[in-house]
Formats: structure tokens, C-alpha cells, sequence
């Protein structure tokens, strides 16, 4: 067998469902070829190969690449003067309504240039990089206007190309009101569906559609419009559901067969009956839980009982989980919401791939799939979720390049 790449003496965690904890294979080895995984398994079976190139691991631990599935990536300013005001006792709802939240990151961006939301972005990267995410996705939503969304979702599409990670866009038009129509609600909804996301989808900048579903955002009515846009253009769509109230966003997410329902602390059985019935991803936002000092735990029992795919992501963004390390977020995964360490893993592998629709090429260790990789300087796979803060990558590759 030809290869590019030999990786050996490693044990892998595949993250392949099985008998065996994590897909173990303690002492395996990885040919690639072409960017994909041509041959993974025990170093004992490894194949006859001629690689070009050899990389010996000294036992560390090699799992997939980590995905982030979901981000605010993008943005411009600060808002570290509201995590203030909510130490204070001033809660978030009260900061949206008073002008802050959401509206006051959308006049920072809007006065950015796309080389500074470039150059402020790829800072954050590296947080996600150095706790090893290879795929991140990026949604828009801090623009709220045509020309403010494309150029959000423009500096998406550049940090794929030149960030040494694998992008995912997400078009958010409604995630809040602007400022200009807050007395004229209808007018932006309609612009949001049918100016802004066919232009954006027309440029080949949108993956998907995201909406944000509460009483201090869009209504199952005006979410309703954006996703039958959305399937008329052919986007899969996912939804920040259910995060301060049960506004039955789990179940408007399942109507539209949505890749993920996020948030969903204050989801119901139904809703999670409904996602697991289409095959919804559950995307847990353990930072946002911490920022926010929530109280309602997302319904974990309920899903594991009804089977809905747990997938957890750093939610990263200025306002209300401004965290940058994925390793940090599986521990927060693991205390605040009792994942288990494997549970938090695999949703940051397998899981999270499956909430961006991309389970057949990324997300575990598999022949056909892309060789995005993490190696970690660790004795066993829980120390992913053990350390608050630890050093402990070692290497990564995308598309079997060493990026880090």
C-alpha cells in the first residue's frame, strides 16, 4: 500500500461506537494517503506500505481532529463592561433590552474592516487551535445588514483558507433586531429571508441557516419563514433553541430536520422526542451555562434515554461565553452538565460532525475520512476532560498536513 504518511507507535482513540471505551487501540498506527485515512488500526496487522514519510508518536494518544460546532467567531469590539454588569446583578435579558447584548457587538462590527475582524478573529483561533479544533464552524449575525453579513461571513470563508483549520458558515440574520429597525420588526424580517441570505448563498458564502428562537428574539413564526427559505435554497438549517425559556424551539428544529437544535437547557420531552425521531443533534454550550450562571441544566437524561446525539461546542462569542479553548469546554461538559468524559469527547468528534452534517468525513478514525488529527501528550483519553486549562497538545494535522 502507497501512502503519504505512516503515523505509528500511538494508541488511537477512533471514537468509533463500539464495545471497546473511546475506540481504543492501544497500540495502532495510521497510513494516509491523499489527505484521507487509508489504513488505521493495531500496529501488529499494518499492512505492507511504502509511505514517503514517517511519524513516530512515542506512545502519545491520537484521537480526531476537535470540532467546534458552533461559534460566533467573527465580531468586532468588546463587551467585558456587560460581564460586569451581570456580576452586578444585571441580567441579560435586562442588557439586550437597555441597547447592550447582541446590538452593541453588531455597531462594533459594522465599523470593523474585514482585516480587522480577520486579524481580531484569528487571535481567538488560536485559543481553539492550541486545545486541538481542526474544524470550526462560523456563524454571521453581528451584521444585520447586507453588506455587514457578507463581509462577516467573507472573513468566515478567509480564515478556512488561510487559518489552517476547516470552516463551516452559518447565515444567523436573525439573531436580533438592529438598531435602525427596532420599530419596524417585519421589514427586517423579510429583508433578513429574501434579500440578505439568497445574496450570501448566490456568493457561496452560507453552509447552513441558524436562527435565535426566545421571546427576546424571532418567534416560531419568523423562524418558520427563514427555514422554508432556507430548504428552497437548499441549506440545511440548525437553531439556537430553548437557551432562557421553553419556546419549543427543540421541536420547530425537528420539523425542519434541522443538523442541530443549541442551547436546549429549557427543552421538553416532546421537543427532545421529536429531535431524536429526526435525527437532531443535541449541541451542549457548557461556557454560556458558566457566563450566564444558569440554573436549568439541559435535559442530559432525557436524551441519552431517547437517544438524541450530544455534541458540545465552546459557543464562542463576545457577550455570553467568550471562551476559546476546547479542551476547557469538555471539562465544563463534564462538571456542570455530568457528561462523562468519553460523552464529552465524542462530542467534540463524532458528535460535533454529525451537527454540521459532515459525519461521513470527519468526527473518527476510519479509512475514507479525512486525516484531520489531534495528538495529545496525555496517559488516557479522560485527561482531555480532567485538565482546566493544561498544555496539552502536541501536534495537528488537516487533510494530513501538519498545521500545528
Amino acid at each position: 500500500m502507497d501512502a503519504d504518511l505512516l503515523i505509528a507507535d500511538c494508541k488511537l482513540a477512533t471514537m468509533v461506537k463500539g464495545d471497546v471505551p473511546y475506540g481504543a487501540i492501544e497500540d495502532g498506527a495510521v497510513l494516509i494517503k491523499d489527505g484521507r485515512i487509508a489504513w488505521v488500526g493495531p500496529r501488529a496487522d499494518l499492512p505492507e506500505y511504502k509511505a514517503e514519510k514517517i511519524e513516530t508518536l512515542e506512545g502519545r494518544w491520537v484521537t480526531p481532529g476537535l470540532i467546534d460546532c458552533h461559534t460566533h467567531l467573527v465580531f468586532g469590539g468588546d463587551r467585558s463592561g456587560e460581564f460586569e454588569q451581570r456580576l452586578e446583578g444585571v441580567s441579560y435579558e435586562e442588557i439586550a433590552r437597555s441597547g447592550g447584548g447582541i446590538v452593541s457587538s453588531v455597531r462594533a462590527t459594522r465599523e470593523d474592516s474585514e482585516d480587522e475582524l480577520f486579524a481580531s478573529a484569528m487571535a481567538r483561533l488560536k485559543g481553539l487551535k492550541d486545545t486541538g479544533v481542526t474544524t470550526v464552524e462560523i456563524k454571521s449575525g453581528y451584521g444585520l445588514d447586507l453588506d455587514s453579513e457578507l463581509k462577516m461571513l467573507r472573513v468566515a470563508r478567509r480564515i478556512g483558507r488561510e487559518g489552517g483549520v476547516r470552516v463551516r458558515t452559518s447565515y444567523l440574520g436573525l439573531h436580533a433586531l438592529p438598531p435602525e429597525h427596532k420599530d419596524d420588526r417585519e421589514t427586517y424580517v423579510t429583508k433578513a429571508i429574501e434579500d440578505i441570505l439568497p445574496a450570501a448563498h448566490a456568493q457561496g458564502l452560507v453552509d447552513a441557516v441558524d436562527a435565535y428562537c426566545e421571546p427576546i428574539a424571532f418567534s416560531v413564526e419568523e423562524i418558520s419563514r427563514l427555514f422554508a427559505k432556507a430548504h428552497e435554497l437548499g441549506l440545511p438549517v440548525k437553531l439556537h433553541a430553548d437557551q432562557l425559556s421553553d419556546s419549543d424551539g427543540a421541536a420547530l428544529a425537528a420539523r425542519y430536520q434541522a443538523l442541530s437544535a443549541d442551547h436546549i437547557e429549557y427543552s421538553n420531552e416532546d421537543g427532545i422526542r421529536a429531535m431524536a425521531k429526526k435525527g437532531t443533534v443535541g449541541v451542549l454550550l457548557p461556557g454560556a451555562f458558566l457566563m450566564l450562571r444558569e440554573t436549568q441544566v439541559p435535559p442530559v437524561d432525557l436524551m441519552r434515554q431517547h437517544g438524541v446525539p450530544m455534541a458540545v461546542a465552546t459557543d464562542c462569542n463576545p457577550g455570553t461565553s467568550p471562551v476559546a479553548s476546547m479542551t476547557s469546554t469538555l471539562n465544563l461538559a463534564c462538571v456542570q452538565f455530568r457528561l462523562t468524559p468519553e460523552e464529552a469527547l465524542s462530542g467534540a468528534t463524532r458528535e460535533g460532525a454529525r451537527a454540521l452534517g459532515l459525519q461521513d468525513e470527519l468526527g473518527t478514525l476510519e479509512v475514507g475520512k479525512r486525516a484531520d488529527l489531534a495528538v495529545w501528550n496525555i496517559t488516557r483519553p479522560a485527561e482531555l476532560s480532567y485538565w482546566l486549562g493544561a498544555p496539552l497538545l502536541h501536534s495537528a494535522w488537516v487533510d494530513g498536513q501538519r498545521r500545528i
